[in-house]
């Protein structure tokens, strides 16, 4: 017998207020509000993971552990369409040369380049002017 494949089926993202994370990203991915279930507002399935939204009782505290990178072939012109979607660019992060971005709860995810980009051995990205 051989073992099942193993993938991630989906990425859960917790949340006060489902709807609004999901709308934004539902927006940002072009992946519409696909269903609700219970707690949960799920994106149209694309090309991988699932991408629910959960409601959670508690606001998110700190940095995430985990993040998103979205590709984009011009990030700058992505920073001002997250802006005018309901995100915000999360400055803290500018001097590792990221452009590191907020949903509007406050989730962090990179806005990268879709080709490959130099980081050096501390980390610091060379893709934005």
């Amino acid at each position: 017998m051989t073992n099942p494949r193993r993938a991630i089926k989906d990425v859960i993202i917790d949340c006060r207020a489902p709807e609004r994370p999901a709308s934004f990203w539902a927006a940002l991915l072009d992946r519409p509000i696909a269903g609700r279930t219970g707690p949960y507002v799920w994106l149209a399935r694309g090309d991988g993971p699932g991408l629910g939204f959960q409601k959670a009782a508690e606001p998110k505290t700190g940095k995430n552990r985990v993040h998103f990178d979205v590709a984009s072939p011009d990030p700058a012109s992505e920073q001002s369409r997250v802006e005018v979607l309901g995100g915000r660019r999360i400055d803290q992060y500018a001097p590792g040369g990221f452009l590191v971005m907020a949903d509007p709860e406050g989730n962090e995810f990179c806005v990268i380049p879709p080709e490959p980009f130099e980081a050096d051995d501390n980390g610091q990205a060379d893709y934005l002017p």
